[in-house]
Protein backbone atom coordinates (compact mmCIF):
# COMPACT_ATOMS: atom_id res chain seq x y z
CA UNK A 1 0.00 0.00 0.00
CA UNK A 2 1.17 3.59 -0.61
CA UNK A 3 2.79 5.22 2.41
CA UNK A 4 2.03 8.78 3.54
CA UNK A 5 4.67 11.41 2.72
CA UNK A 6 7.65 11.08 5.02
CA UNK A 7 8.63 14.76 4.88
CA UNK A 8 6.33 17.77 5.46
CA UNK A 9 5.98 20.53 2.90
CA UNK A 10 8.89 22.91 2.73
CA UNK A 11 8.83 26.61 1.85
CA UNK A 12 7.35 27.72 -1.48
CA UNK A 13 9.66 27.05 -4.39
CA UNK A 14 11.67 29.92 -5.81
CA UNK A 15 11.39 30.73 -9.53
CA UNK A 16 14.78 29.08 -10.09
CA UNK A 17 13.66 25.92 -8.26
CA UNK A 18 10.41 25.85 -10.25
CA UNK A 19 12.37 25.99 -13.47
CA UNK A 20 14.93 23.41 -12.37
CA UNK A 21 12.27 20.94 -11.22
CA UNK A 22 9.81 21.63 -14.04
CA UNK A 23 9.73 18.03 -15.28
CA UNK A 24 8.82 16.81 -11.81
CA UNK A 25 6.10 19.42 -11.56
CA UNK A 26 4.46 17.96 -14.66
CA UNK A 27 3.98 14.65 -12.85
CA UNK A 28 0.60 14.66 -11.14
CA UNK A 29 1.88 12.23 -8.50
CA UNK A 30 4.68 14.65 -7.54
CA UNK A 31 3.76 18.16 -8.59
CA UNK A 32 4.68 21.27 -6.63
CA UNK A 33 3.96 19.68 -3.26
CA UNK A 34 6.23 16.73 -3.99
CA UNK A 35 9.04 19.03 -5.04
CA UNK A 36 8.60 21.11 -1.88
CA UNK A 37 8.90 17.93 0.19
CA UNK A 38 12.09 16.97 -1.67
CA UNK A 39 13.57 20.42 -1.01
CA UNK A 40 12.69 19.96 2.67
CA UNK A 41 14.13 16.43 2.91
CA UNK A 42 17.31 15.33 4.70
CA UNK A 43 18.81 12.19 3.19
CA UNK A 44 21.97 10.43 4.36
CA UNK A 45 23.91 8.32 1.87
CA UNK A 46 26.31 5.90 3.53
CA UNK A 47 29.08 5.14 1.06
CA UNK A 48 30.11 7.26 -1.92
CA UNK A 49 31.07 4.24 -4.00
CA UNK A 50 29.45 2.17 -6.72
CA UNK A 51 25.89 2.46 -5.39
CA UNK A 52 26.26 5.75 -3.54
CA UNK A 53 27.54 7.53 -6.66
CA UNK A 54 24.38 7.24 -8.81
CA UNK A 55 22.17 7.69 -5.73
CA UNK A 56 23.89 10.97 -4.91
CA UNK A 57 23.67 12.17 -8.51
CA UNK A 58 19.96 11.50 -8.85
CA UNK A 59 19.06 12.79 -5.40
CA UNK A 60 20.91 16.02 -6.18
CA UNK A 61 19.26 16.27 -9.58
CA UNK A 62 15.87 15.62 -7.94
CA UNK A 63 16.39 18.60 -5.67
CA UNK A 64 16.75 16.95 -2.26
CA UNK A 65 17.48 19.89 0.01
CA UNK A 66 20.00 18.36 2.42
CA UNK A 67 22.26 15.43 1.54
CA UNK A 68 24.67 13.83 3.99
CA UNK A 69 27.59 11.73 2.73
CA UNK A 70 29.44 9.20 4.90
CA UNK A 71 32.73 7.73 3.66
CA UNK A 72 36.27 7.53 4.99
CA UNK A 73 37.95 6.34 1.79
CA UNK A 74 39.86 8.13 -0.97
CA UNK A 75 39.30 7.89 -4.71
CA UNK A 76 41.34 5.23 -6.49
CA UNK A 77 41.73 4.75 -10.25
CA UNK A 78 40.03 1.35 -9.98
CA UNK A 79 36.92 3.09 -8.54
CA UNK A 80 36.23 5.03 -11.72
CA UNK A 81 34.85 1.98 -13.56
CA UNK A 82 31.63 2.24 -11.52
CA UNK A 83 31.82 5.15 -9.06
CA UNK A 84 30.74 7.69 -11.64
CA UNK A 85 30.45 10.67 -9.31
CA UNK A 86 34.27 10.82 -9.22
CA UNK A 87 36.63 11.69 -12.06
CA UNK A 88 40.26 11.11 -12.95
CA UNK A 89 41.21 14.44 -11.42
CA UNK A 90 39.73 13.27 -8.10
CA UNK A 91 42.12 10.32 -7.67
CA UNK A 92 43.68 10.59 -4.22
CA UNK A 93 41.00 12.94 -2.87
CA UNK A 94 38.62 11.97 -0.07
CA UNK A 95 35.47 10.54 -1.66
CA UNK A 96 33.26 12.77 0.46
CA UNK A 97 34.97 15.87 -0.94
CA UNK A 98 34.77 14.70 -4.52
CA UNK A 99 31.11 13.74 -4.10
CA UNK A 100 30.31 17.05 -2.40
CA UNK A 101 31.76 18.98 -5.32
CA UNK A 102 29.82 16.87 -7.82
CA UNK A 103 26.55 17.53 -5.97
CA UNK A 104 27.31 21.24 -5.83
CA UNK A 105 28.01 21.23 -9.56
CA UNK A 106 24.54 19.77 -10.15
CA UNK A 107 22.71 22.11 -7.79
CA UNK A 108 24.63 24.66 -5.71
CA UNK A 109 21.56 25.30 -3.54
CA UNK A 110 21.73 21.82 -1.99
CA UNK A 111 23.19 21.68 1.50
CA UNK A 112 25.82 18.92 1.64
CA UNK A 113 26.96 17.58 5.01
CA UNK A 114 30.22 15.65 4.89
CA UNK A 115 30.95 12.87 7.37
CA UNK A 116 34.48 11.72 6.65
CA UNK A 117 34.46 8.94 9.18
CA UNK A 118 34.00 5.20 9.56
CA UNK A 119 30.74 4.39 11.29
CA UNK A 120 31.07 2.51 14.57
CA UNK A 121 28.72 1.51 17.35
CA UNK A 122 29.86 4.65 19.20
CA UNK A 123 29.02 7.22 16.50
CA UNK A 124 26.39 5.65 14.24
CA UNK A 125 23.32 6.90 16.12
CA UNK A 126 24.71 10.42 16.36
CA UNK A 127 25.40 10.56 12.61
CA UNK A 128 22.07 9.06 11.50
CA UNK A 129 19.60 10.67 13.89
CA UNK A 130 19.26 14.04 12.11
CA UNK A 131 18.10 12.58 8.77
CA UNK A 132 14.72 11.53 7.37
CA UNK A 133 15.94 8.63 5.22
CA UNK A 134 19.14 6.59 5.20
CA UNK A 135 20.54 5.04 2.02
CA UNK A 136 22.97 2.15 2.53
CA UNK A 137 25.35 1.92 -0.40
CA UNK A 138 28.15 0.18 1.51
CA UNK A 139 29.98 -2.92 0.35
CA UNK A 140 30.56 -4.85 3.58
CA UNK A 141 28.22 -6.71 5.90
CA UNK A 142 29.47 -5.36 9.26
CA UNK A 143 28.59 -1.81 8.23
CA UNK A 144 25.28 -2.93 6.70
CA UNK A 145 24.17 -4.52 9.95
CA UNK A 146 25.51 -1.58 11.97
CA UNK A 147 23.51 0.90 9.87
CA UNK A 148 20.34 -1.18 9.82
CA UNK A 149 20.38 -1.82 13.56
CA UNK A 150 20.76 1.93 14.11
CA UNK A 151 17.87 2.67 11.72
CA UNK A 152 15.69 0.22 13.65
CA UNK A 153 16.58 1.90 16.94
CA UNK A 154 15.95 5.38 15.53
CA UNK A 155 12.80 4.47 13.59
CA UNK A 156 14.32 5.55 10.26
CA UNK A 157 13.45 4.04 6.86
CA UNK A 158 16.45 2.63 5.03
CA UNK A 159 16.90 2.11 1.30
CA UNK A 160 19.31 -0.81 0.89
CA UNK A 161 21.17 -2.28 -2.06
CA UNK A 162 23.89 -4.80 -2.80
CA UNK A 163 25.83 -5.55 -5.99
CA UNK A 164 28.44 -8.24 -6.73
CA UNK A 165 29.56 -9.60 -10.09
CA UNK A 166 26.39 -9.62 -12.23
CA UNK A 167 23.89 -9.98 -9.36
CA UNK A 168 22.14 -7.32 -7.30
CA UNK A 169 19.40 -6.87 -4.73
CA UNK A 170 17.60 -3.82 -3.42
CA UNK A 171 14.75 -3.19 -1.00
CA UNK A 172 13.44 -0.83 1.67
CA UNK A 173 13.76 -1.67 5.37
CA UNK A 174 11.79 0.07 8.09
CA UNK A 175 11.74 -1.17 11.66
CA UNK A 176 8.47 0.71 12.20
CA UNK A 177 6.87 -1.67 9.69
CA UNK A 178 8.69 -4.64 11.20
CA UNK A 179 10.93 -5.35 8.18
CA UNK A 180 14.68 -5.08 8.55
CA UNK A 181 17.96 -6.50 7.26
CA UNK A 182 17.86 -9.39 9.72
CA UNK A 183 14.64 -10.60 8.10
CA UNK A 184 16.57 -10.99 4.85
CA UNK A 185 19.85 -12.22 6.36
CA UNK A 186 19.18 -13.36 9.96
CA UNK A 187 22.85 -13.55 10.92
CA UNK A 188 25.89 -11.77 9.48
CA UNK A 189 28.31 -13.83 7.40
CA UNK A 190 31.87 -14.38 8.48
CA UNK A 191 34.33 -11.69 7.33
CA UNK A 192 35.89 -13.95 4.66
CA UNK A 193 32.67 -15.62 3.53
CA UNK A 194 31.49 -13.13 0.92
CA UNK A 195 34.06 -11.87 -1.60
CA UNK A 196 34.39 -8.15 -2.15
CA UNK A 197 34.17 -6.38 -5.49
CA UNK A 198 37.96 -6.19 -5.44
CA UNK A 199 38.09 -9.99 -5.20
CA UNK A 200 35.16 -11.05 -7.38
CA UNK A 201 34.54 -8.08 -9.68
CA UNK A 202 31.37 -6.15 -10.44
CA UNK A 203 29.64 -4.93 -13.58
CA UNK A 204 29.88 -1.15 -13.37
CA UNK A 205 26.66 -0.40 -15.24
CA UNK A 206 24.72 -2.62 -12.82
CA UNK A 207 25.66 -0.22 -10.01
CA UNK A 208 23.98 2.53 -12.01
CA UNK A 209 20.84 0.46 -12.51
CA UNK A 210 20.45 -0.38 -8.83
CA UNK A 211 21.51 3.06 -7.64
CA UNK A 212 18.82 4.62 -9.82
CA UNK A 213 16.21 2.30 -8.31
CA UNK A 214 17.40 3.23 -4.83
CA UNK A 215 17.16 6.95 -5.59
CA UNK A 216 13.62 6.37 -6.89
CA UNK A 217 12.69 4.66 -3.62
CA UNK A 218 13.94 7.68 -1.68
CA UNK A 219 11.81 10.03 -3.79
CA UNK A 220 8.76 7.81 -3.23
CA UNK A 221 9.31 7.68 0.53
CA UNK A 222 9.83 11.42 0.86
CA UNK A 223 6.82 12.39 -1.24
CA UNK A 224 4.42 9.51 -0.50
CA UNK A 225 4.30 8.64 -4.21
CA UNK A 226 3.45 5.15 -5.45
CA UNK A 227 4.36 1.92 -3.66
CA UNK A 228 7.82 1.41 -2.21
CA UNK A 229 9.83 -1.82 -2.10
CA UNK A 230 9.02 -2.20 1.60
CA UNK A 231 8.27 -5.90 2.08
CA UNK A 232 9.65 -6.79 -1.35
CA UNK A 233 13.17 -7.52 -2.57
CA UNK A 234 14.11 -6.76 -6.15
CA UNK A 235 16.64 -9.36 -7.34
CA UNK A 236 18.52 -8.58 -10.54
CA UNK A 237 20.48 -11.03 -12.68
CA UNK A 238 22.18 -8.73 -15.16
CA UNK A 239 23.87 -11.59 -17.00
CA UNK A 240 20.48 -13.04 -17.91
CA UNK A 241 18.66 -9.71 -18.10
CA UNK A 242 16.08 -10.78 -15.51
CA UNK A 243 14.45 -8.78 -12.70
CA UNK A 244 12.66 -10.84 -10.07
CA UNK A 245 10.59 -9.68 -7.13
CA UNK A 246 10.35 -11.78 -3.99
CA UNK A 247 8.34 -11.03 -0.83
CA UNK A 248 10.05 -10.25 2.46
CA UNK A 249 8.16 -10.67 5.72
CA UNK A 250 9.24 -9.82 9.24
CA UNK A 251 10.42 -12.70 11.36
CA UNK A 252 11.05 -12.83 15.11
CA UNK A 253 14.56 -11.55 15.65
CA UNK A 254 16.45 -9.75 18.35
CA UNK A 255 19.04 -7.42 16.92
CA UNK A 256 21.80 -6.32 19.28
CA UNK A 257 20.81 -2.79 20.35
CA UNK A 258 24.27 -1.27 20.36
CA UNK A 259 26.87 -3.81 19.37
CA UNK A 260 29.03 -4.54 16.38
CA UNK A 261 27.52 -7.35 14.31
CA UNK A 262 28.43 -10.87 15.28
CA UNK A 263 29.67 -13.38 12.72
CA UNK A 264 28.33 -16.76 11.73
CA UNK A 265 30.07 -19.90 10.59
CA UNK A 266 31.26 -19.91 7.00
CA UNK A 267 28.99 -21.18 4.26
CA UNK A 268 31.05 -24.09 2.89
CA UNK A 269 32.13 -23.72 -0.71
CA UNK A 270 32.15 -26.53 -3.25
CA UNK A 271 34.08 -26.08 -6.48
CA UNK A 272 32.79 -27.32 -9.81
CA UNK A 273 35.35 -30.18 -10.08
CA UNK A 274 34.41 -31.27 -6.54
CA UNK A 275 30.73 -31.29 -7.46
CA UNK A 276 31.43 -33.44 -10.51
CA UNK A 277 33.22 -35.96 -8.29
CA UNK A 278 30.48 -35.88 -5.68
CA UNK A 279 27.73 -36.36 -8.26
CA UNK A 280 29.56 -39.45 -9.50
CA UNK A 281 29.93 -40.67 -5.92
CA UNK A 282 26.24 -40.06 -5.26
CA UNK A 283 25.32 -42.05 -8.34
CA UNK A 284 27.52 -44.88 -7.02
CA UNK A 285 25.82 -44.72 -3.62
CA UNK A 286 28.87 -43.50 -1.70
CA UNK A 287 27.74 -39.91 -1.14
CA UNK A 288 24.43 -38.37 -0.19
CA UNK A 289 23.38 -34.76 -0.68
CA UNK A 290 20.67 -32.71 -2.36
CA UNK A 291 21.60 -30.32 -5.17
CA UNK A 292 19.12 -27.46 -5.57
CA UNK A 293 19.03 -24.86 -8.35
CA UNK A 294 17.72 -21.48 -7.12
CA UNK A 295 17.43 -19.87 -10.55
CA UNK A 296 14.15 -19.13 -12.31
CA UNK A 297 12.21 -21.89 -14.15
CA UNK A 298 13.06 -20.43 -17.58
CA UNK A 299 16.77 -20.55 -16.77
CA UNK A 300 16.46 -24.09 -15.47
CA UNK A 301 14.66 -25.15 -18.66
CA UNK A 302 17.46 -23.78 -20.83
CA UNK A 303 20.25 -25.62 -19.00
CA UNK A 304 20.58 -27.48 -15.72
CA UNK A 305 22.94 -29.76 -13.89
CA UNK A 306 21.65 -33.36 -14.03
CA UNK A 307 20.07 -34.26 -10.74
CA UNK A 308 19.54 -30.65 -9.62
CA UNK A 309 16.13 -29.88 -8.12
CA UNK A 310 14.57 -26.52 -9.03
CA UNK A 311 13.88 -24.39 -5.93
CA UNK A 312 13.55 -20.74 -7.08
CA UNK A 313 15.19 -18.17 -4.85
CA UNK A 314 11.86 -16.50 -4.13
CA UNK A 315 10.57 -19.63 -2.43
CA UNK A 316 13.66 -19.66 -0.21
CA UNK A 317 13.21 -15.98 0.65
CA UNK A 318 9.58 -16.35 1.66
CA UNK A 319 10.13 -19.71 3.39
CA UNK A 320 7.66 -21.74 1.32
CA UNK A 321 10.36 -24.12 0.11
CA UNK A 322 11.84 -24.90 3.51
CA UNK A 323 9.20 -27.44 4.57
CA UNK A 324 10.05 -29.70 1.62
CA UNK A 325 13.82 -29.62 2.07
CA UNK A 326 15.57 -32.39 4.02
CA UNK A 327 17.34 -31.61 7.26
CA UNK A 328 19.24 -34.89 7.47
CA UNK A 329 21.49 -34.41 4.42
CA UNK A 330 23.68 -31.64 3.09
CA UNK A 331 22.07 -29.25 0.61
CA UNK A 332 24.33 -27.94 -2.16
CA UNK A 333 22.95 -24.71 -3.59
CA UNK A 334 23.60 -23.64 -7.17
CA UNK A 335 22.64 -20.73 -9.44
CA UNK A 336 24.11 -19.16 -12.57
CA UNK A 337 27.35 -17.69 -11.24
CA UNK A 338 27.21 -18.24 -7.46
CA UNK A 339 25.71 -15.01 -6.10
CA UNK A 340 22.08 -15.97 -5.66
CA UNK A 341 23.04 -19.40 -4.38
CA UNK A 342 25.24 -17.84 -1.69
CA UNK A 343 22.26 -15.79 -0.54
CA UNK A 344 20.05 -18.90 -0.47
CA UNK A 345 22.68 -20.96 1.35
CA UNK A 346 22.99 -18.28 4.00
CA UNK A 347 19.23 -18.23 4.54
CA UNK A 348 19.16 -22.03 4.76
CA UNK A 349 21.97 -21.99 7.30
CA UNK A 350 20.07 -19.46 9.37
CA UNK A 351 17.07 -21.80 9.29
CA UNK A 352 19.10 -24.72 10.60
CA UNK A 353 19.93 -26.55 7.37
CA UNK A 354 23.35 -27.86 6.39
CA UNK A 355 24.00 -25.85 3.23
CA UNK A 356 26.93 -25.41 0.85
CA UNK A 357 27.42 -23.10 -2.12
CA UNK A 358 28.61 -24.09 -5.60
CA UNK A 359 31.35 -21.62 -6.43
CA UNK A 360 30.85 -20.08 -9.86
CA UNK A 361 27.46 -21.72 -10.38
CA UNK A 362 26.39 -23.67 -13.42
CA UNK A 363 28.80 -21.73 -15.63
CA UNK A 364 31.74 -23.04 -13.62
CA UNK A 365 30.26 -26.55 -13.76
CA UNK A 366 29.96 -26.34 -17.55
CA UNK A 367 33.56 -25.15 -17.87
CA UNK A 368 34.85 -27.90 -15.56
CA UNK A 369 32.83 -30.57 -17.31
Amino acid sequence: MPLPPLVPLGPPLTPAQLERGSRHLLLAELGVDGQRRLRNARVLVVGAGGLGAPVLQYLAAAGVGTIGIVDDDTVDVSNLQRQVIHGTADVGRPKVDSARDAVAALDPEIRVIVHRTRLTSENVDQVLRDYDVVVDGTDNFPTRYLVNDACVRLGLPEVWGSVLRFDAQTTVFWGRAGVQLRDLFPTPPAPDEVPSCAEAGVLGALCGQIGSVMATEVVKLVTGTGETLLGRVLVVDALRGRWTEVPLAARPTEAPPHEEPATMSDVPVITAPELIQRLAARAAGTDDFLLIDVREPAEYAEASIPGAVLVPLGSVFDGTALADLPRDVEIVVQCQVGGRSLTAARILQGAGFEASNLEGGILAWMAAR
